[in-house]
């Protein structure tokens, strides 16, 4: 619970903004762009990066968990189909987050700021998570939610299912990843 609400949002705005940190400093943007590339094809490549570090993240979770399983004895078989769908359940959830900090740090040349604007959204995971009314909505909760095994809590946004989870944050990810690219194939630099 703790990676999905803290760790995994905090790693996603921190892959964004390290992937934009070398092209902010010393005119990096212009030697980028004029390169026999698209800006659309910059974006893509930044966004997939990002979303393939967090993927590698969460199967070195799995890995974690499996071998933390394993260490301690734990009895019975493997919970395997509630463990897949929570790894890939937290980075489909994540795929907001990439995009609306991959245009954020786009747009801020600091590496700090990017980075500090999302730990301070991070943070009240702790309470939003518990609204029925606001956490299924908040792209910070997002991941935890997707993250808990059916079941396990009655309150607040736990009691979700699954499928309108999947439905928010598929409509965030297209608002937050169309705005991204579209600031960024527009932005003069």
């Amino acid at each position: 619970m703790l990676h999905g609400m803290l760790f995994l949002p905090i790693m996603a705005g921190l892959f964004a903004a390290y992937v934009c940190r070398y092209e902010h400093t010393g005119g990096g943007w212009k030697q980028l762009l004029v390169l026999p590339v698209s800006r659309t094809g910059v974006y893509l490549a930044k966004f997939a990066v990002v979303a393939g570090l967090l993927a590698l993240s969460q199967l070195f979770f799995l890995l974690a968990l499996i071998g933390a399983a394993k260490y301690h004895a734990f009895p019975g078989a493997m919970p395997w189909g509630m463990f897949l769908k929570s790894i890939l359940g937290g980075w489909v959830a994540c795929l907001p987050l990439v995009a609306l900090q991959l245009g954020v740090s786009l747009n801020w040349a600091s590496f700090a700021a990017p980075l500090s604007l999302n730990v301070s959204l991070t943070i009240p995971n702790m309470l939003i998570v518990n609204s029925a009314t606001y956490g299924p909505f908040y792209p910070w909760a997002q991941p935890v939610l997707a993250m808990m095994p059916s079941g396990e809590a009655d309150f607040g946004a736990f009691n979700l299912p699954y499928q309108s989870l999947l439905i928010t944050v598929l409509g965030s990810f297209l608002l937050f990843f169309l705005a991204g690219l579209t600031y960024f194939r527009r932005k003069e630099i």
